[in-house]
């Protein structure tokens, strides 16, 4: 099964596939948890070393908390 819109451009049609598309969809989860790990720990480093609250590193981290946890709960609710 290959995705509908891109299974329309002759080129794309061999190459893109379900395997890709779940690569694709994991990759870029797996970025967004070390991105938003690495504004949680540069928070932390800059509150404990320097004693200043970086207000946009917290929140990042934040709203990755609560996308996340979002997500798990309409997930599990429409499971």
């Amino acid at each position: 099964m290959t995705h509908p819109i891109l299974s329309k451009i002759p080129i794309l049609r061999k190459l893109v596939d379900e395997r890709f598309l779940e690569h694709r969809r994991s990759s870029s989860s797996v970025a967004g948890i070390a991105s938003a790990c690495l504004a949680a720990c540069l928070f932390e480093y800059r509150f404990f070393f320097n004693h200043v609250w970086s207000w946009d590193l917290l929140s990042i981290a934040v709203v990755f908390v609560v996308i996340k946890m979002s997500m798990f709960t309409w997930y599990r609710l429409n499971d």
